[in-house]
């Protein structure tokens, strides 16, 4: 019969118990995919941002955004310490209104934000945005990321397209396209 001292027991279920313990290890490394973890932030980049120089009211934000991922991005919302209040809008029949769910950026694809189309709308604008002004607006996209846009602010005389939310502004403080007719939604983003 085979008969084992308990000090020679203990000794033999070390080696069992490290070898767990290095499996439990190599197993939870595994599963976490390392440090490289990428966002849809990390996949988003911004060309020929600009806005709209303004003294006060409303303004916009325009520039192409482009997606390198394998994947649609939304853009679910957007904050700038520039105005009290900023949203994603588009203009259709010169009407200027939010878009609802978000701006949808495709795979490998890009986002045209420009006057009379989809566009970062400022409302309560809080200081004066003079041309030459580095303007950053956060974007926040669908899985929670933050994808910070800097827009160089210019003179420009379009992008006056009449507003149509529910916002607390004066019809007045809108962007009448009407008094622009360079600025139909088909219009190319001017400088």
């Amino acid at each position: 019969m085979f008969a084992m001292s308990r000090a020679a027991l203990a000794a033999a279920k070390v080696p069992t118990r490290a070898a767990l313990v290095a499996a439990i290890a190599l197993t939870l490394a595994a599963c976490s995919g390392g440090s490289s973890t990428s966002s849809d932030a990390d996949s988003l980049t911004a060309t020929d941002a600009w806005a709209k120089a303004a003294d006060s009211g409303m303004t916009a934000a325009f520039g192409e955004i482009s997606n390198t991922s394998d994947h649609d991005i939304t853009i679910v919302s957007a904050v700038s310490s520039s105005a009290t209040m900023v949203e994603l809008h588009e203009v259709v029949d010169d009407v200027m209104r939010p878009v609802e769910g978000g701006f949808a950026i495709p795979a490998g694809g890009t986002l045209m934000l420009q006057p009379g189309g989809l566009h970062i709308m400022f409302m309560g604008v809080t200081t004066p945005i003079a041309a030459g002004d580095d303007v950053q607006v956060t974007l926040t996209l669908g899985d929670d990321s933050q994808f910070t846009l800097t827009a160089v602010a210019k003179d420009f005389s379009g992008a006056n397209e009449s507003y149509d939310g529910n916002a607390n502004m004066d019809p007045g403080e809108g962007m009448d396209m009407s008094a622009d007719p360079s600025m139909s939604p088909s219009a190319t983003m001017g400088g």
